[in-house]
């Protein structure tokens, strides 16, 4: 793949998702803040209704700072990637040809058809480098529910929970939850991201109005135990030797929780600390946890962990996010900048490292030989 010429990265961006907006507002920063001098960029944006599109970088956000109003500026081509070795090319409908074969995705998906697998499949049946975990670390990162599963059997401490799909309201009630995991507790969709469906939930009238919202966005919710601590973040970045960035910490700032609105909505919905003002063998003890965390979950490239700390100095891990957002304010690029690494710098890493992985499956037999 090596030339003597820039790498050609596409950044794939936008989505059928709830996250949309916020997807768009990381690959501005990307496309922003990616060395031009090194990579030859294309950019392909997925509207809301799931259609692809080549996009100039002068038409491919509007209104991008406004999360309520930001969107894919208006195209009428869609777009298809051409797979193989050296023919990995995006053409549209309209017949135009991307500037050159694409030598690695860089994908700026949050959320569902983007972060969860899907795209990720797409990408290594099509033969193309990608950023970021692979198939089965992007689908264990979005189902909240096999996460916690996996995370159990490893012995990594996690807050109480159980699942329900439709069925199960048939015979659990807000009583019966309660018993198992006190109040209040939260109800979230199982696979989503940035806070959205979530609820806290202190009686029975909550309970119904939460779950009917929850189930809007999936077909099984995750209720969940409220955990009385500090809410912490750490980045984690690598492959097979992955390492972790300090840790920063979250203080909602006017909200009951670190909502939707107090993460992208509200320029004063949160405090952030970074780092976060932890005992050395605290700090170092979040950035284990988070690295095993993400071995255990067979994660690739980059994710960032959330904690819980206790009162009592218990550390649970909350989840993990397998692309991180990319904003102005988002925690993962900060964190590594805190760490050492700038924003321009941590792109190139993880382009870096998405290369190393593809070479390394290359050489990975795909036909038996008697």
């Amino acid at each position: 793949m090596r030339r003597n010429r820039k790498i050609r990265v596409a950044i794939v961006f936008g989505g059928k998702s709830t996250e949309h907006e916020v997807s768009l507002q990381s690959a501005k920063n990307v496309y922003e803040s990616i060395d031009k001098d090194k990579y030859e960029v294309t950019l392909a944006g997925i509207d809301k209704t799931g259609k692809w599109h080549l996009s100039a970088p002068a038409q491919f956000l509007s209104y991008v700072e406004n999360p309520k109003t930001a969107k894919i500026g208006p195209v009428k081509s869609g777009l298809a990637l051409v797979p193989g070795d050296g023919g990995r090319t995006w053409i549209d409908s309209l017949g135009r040809v991307s500037p050159g074969a694409v030598d690695v995705v860089f994908p700026v998906l949050h959320g569902t058809f983007g972060e969860d697998g899907t795209v990720q499949g797409m990408l290594k049946l099509a033969d193309v480098p990608f950023v970021g975990a692979s198939v089965l670390g992007s689908a264990v990162g979005m189902d909240k529910d096999v996460q916690k599963r996996l995370l159990r059997d490893a012995g990594i401490p996690h807050a109480r929970f159980a699942v329900l799909t439709k069925n199960d309201l048939r015979h659990l009630s807000y009583e019966d939850l309660a018993a198992q995991l006190g109040t209040p507790f939260f109800i979230k969709p199982a696979n989503l991201g940035s806070s959205v469906g979530v609820h806290k939930v202190r009686n029975d009238d909550q309970f119904k109005e939460s779950i009917h919202d929850a189930f809007l966005y999936d077909t099984k919710v995750l209720v969940e135990e409220y955990i009385q601590g500090r809410e912490l973040e750490c980045s984690v970045l690598g492959n097979e030797s992955p390492m972790a960035s300090v840790a920063g910490e979250v203080i909602p700032h006017g909200h009951e929780f670190y909502s939707y609105e107090a993460k992208y909505l509200d320029e004063n919905g949160a405090i952030l600390k970074i780092p976060a003002d932890l005992p050395p063998e605290t700090m170092e003890n979040v950035r284990n946890l988070a690295v095993k965390t993400f071995q255990t979950l067979c994660c690739e490239g980059m994710a960032r962990v959330d904690l819980f700390l206790k009162e009592d100095g218990k550390l649970l891990v909350n989840e993990i996010n397998t692309i991180p957002g990319f904003t102005k304010i988002s925690m993962y690029p900060k964190l590594w900048e805190a760490s050492g690494l700038p924003y321009k710098k941590l792109i190139d890493k993880l382009i870096t490292l998405a290369i190393q992985r593809f070479d390394r499956e290359k050489k990975l037999r795909t036909v038996y030989e008697s």
